[in-house]
């Protein structure tokens, strides 16, 4: 098999290749990681998660917050639940929401870091 030279000018062969290949995720685990910068891809769903980083949260809280519809927050704290971001429980007829991993907000920060 023919393959480019690398910086050094040298080239791969088979084993160094399979290697290579080793250390990248799997599918599963890069559409996994994929969906949780699509759901903090959103300007809302970001300001959720900076809103809960001081603890726990009623829906209705989160709304009067954001000034926006119940449906669309209910959207979006859907969206931030099924990637894994979000830890919740009923009481009553309100539901509370809360970071699944508080170190996210710290992860987020560093990719903002110049």
């Amino acid at each position: 098999m023919n393959t480019c030279p690398t910086a050094t000018g040298e080239t791969l062969d088979n084993e160094q290749i399979y290697k290579l290949r080793e250390k990248v995720p799997s599918d599963e685990e890069l559409y996994t990681m994929a969906g949780i910068f699509k759901a903090i891809s959103d300007p809302t769903r970001l300001k959720i998660i900076y809103l809960l980083r001081h603890g726990e949260l009623c829906a209705c809280e989160i709304i009067a917050v954001l000034e926006k519809p119940q449906p669309t927050v209910s959207h979006h704290l859907s969206i931030l639940k099924n990637v894994g971001l979000l830890k919740w429980r009923k009481e009553g007829i309100w539901m509370h929401y809360q970071l699944s991993d508080p170190q996210i907000i710290e992860i987020i920060g560093h990719f903002l870091k110049k």
